[in-house]
């Protein structure tokens, strides 16, 4: 994912698997009309249109309500709100990525929101919706980096970096262009989003106190920088050079992973389709443990069902959000998208359906950091752009290279964020 998908400031977000477990979607757009008393217009990305159609229509016979389903694109429907809102032209109930609710929740865009009884979230969940105390969306979807493996190059996937470590000395996945590099195992480290789990497995960390403040920024605390000093060693000792190119790294990496050269990659849930579609026989596990035995923490994130804070219908809008979020429709969400529902008991409906990508999600996501969703987080991800690259290439130490970004980091929120 590059950043547009991935951050809703920017940002973690694709097709069958992969427009549905990114948070991106169709750019179609159908014009939006103010909600009626007896109407309520929900706003989706094209991937779910169907979904809805198809367990809307008991809620409107309990409920004598008519839902109008809006197709559009989840990041443009939530960058009009601050217009459509006050114009009266704004959905009653959408879709947001994790990461985009502390900003729009603190701007007053969205409504807080009740977790319903029948909603089984677990601590997590509940961190990953939650903005200075309050619950700003009810989880819908979980999402976080996974393994995959060629089974036609290896038999099962690696469970630690002992063995990564081992399997890039062996002279079956040697790259033929630069002598003494290897390919078996390929990771986009040179981009943040998928490097920070191997930082905070070491104990390094975004923002303290559970993500909630931008006063403390761990990427330069003494375990980022031991996470950067074995990428290090990956990046100089056994990568070729075109993984350390910032924006052609993740071809590389498909390339290779595609045409039979690599064993094993971390990529998102949204990379199946297109490795399904070049005929990879691949599987899908949760991360290798990492050399000091913990376990890789990449970002966990995913979507919420929000509500208007402009709507008119408030209280049907937590009723039907309520009504998305129970058991039996995340069930259905899983079964028509073959998303990772948030609600825990549907989870556990998913896991029982023995898909790979579903249970590697699963496993992957109890260890995943929630991602922090307070607006400063948008400064992270343009401080820590370069951070692996400035360590990878020996343009600075890995202490250096993790002091520069901080300190990028620290400067930004200051002079946007003080007041």
């Amino acid at each position: 994912m590059n950043k547009m998908k991935k951050i809703g400031l920017g940002l973690l977000t694709l097709s069958a698997v992969v427009a549905l477990t990114a948070c991106g979607g169709s750019k179609t757009s159908k014009k939006e009309t103010e909600s009626s008393s007896d109407t309520l217009t929900v706003s989706v990305d094209k991937g779910y249109i169907k979904y809805l159609e198809k367990v809307k229509g008991d809620f409107e016979k309990e409920n004598d309500i008519k839902i109008k389903l809006v197709e559009k694109d989840m990041f443009d429907q939530l960058d009009a709100l601050s217009l459509d809102g006050p114009a009266g032209k704004a959905p009653d109930v959408m879709m947001s990525a994790y990461d985009r609710l502390g900003p729009l929740g603190q701007q007053g865009h969205i409504a807080e929101v009740k977790l319903s009884e029948d909603s089984h979230y677990n601590d997590k969940d509940k961190q990953q919706v939650t903005v200075d105390g309050k619950y700003y969306g009810s989880p819908a979807v979980i999402e976080t980096l996974i393994m995959y493996y060629n089974k036609a190059l290896i038999d099962e996937a690696p469970t630690t970096f002992e063995q990564l470590e081992e399997m890039s000395k062996d002279d079956k996945f040697a790259f033929e262009g630069e002598k003494g590099k290897n390919v078996a195992f390929l990771a986009k480290w040179t981009d943040f989003y998928s490097a920070y789990g191997l930082l905070a497995g070491y104990g390094g960390y975004v923002f303290g106190d559970n993500g909630t403040n931008p006063e403390d920024v761990g990427l330069a605390s003494k375990g980022s920088i031991e996470g950067i000093e074995y990428a290090t060693k990956w990046y100089q000792d056994v990568w070729p050079k075109g993984m350390m190119d910032i924006k052609s790294a993740g071809d590389f990496i498909d390339n290779q992973f595609i045409n039979g050269k690599t064993a094993v990659v971390i990529n998102g849930p949204w990379a199946a389709q297109g490795y399904t579609e070049s005929n990879v026989d691949y599987g899908a596990a949760k991360i290798a443990k990492l050399p000091n035995g913990k376990d890789y923490e990449p970002f966990g994130g995913g979507k919420a069902w929000v509500v208007s804070n402009y709507s008119k219908n408030k209280e049907l809008s937590q009723k039907f959000v309520d009504y998305l979020t129970n058991v039996d429709n995340q069930k259905v969400f899983y079964d028509m998208t073959k998303e990772v529902p948030a609600n825990n008991e549907a989870r556990e409906y998913a896991k029982t359906k023995n898909d790979s990508i579903t249970t590697a999600v699963i496993e992957q996501y109890e260890s995943a950091s929630p991602m922090p969703n307070i607006p400063e987080m948008a400064e992270v991800w343009a401080g820590g752009e370069n951070l692996m690259f400035d360590a990878a290439s020996g343009e600075m130490t890995p202490k250096e290279a993790a002091e520069a970004a901080v300190k990028i980091i620290n400067d930004n929120i200051s002079q946007k964020y003080s007041e």
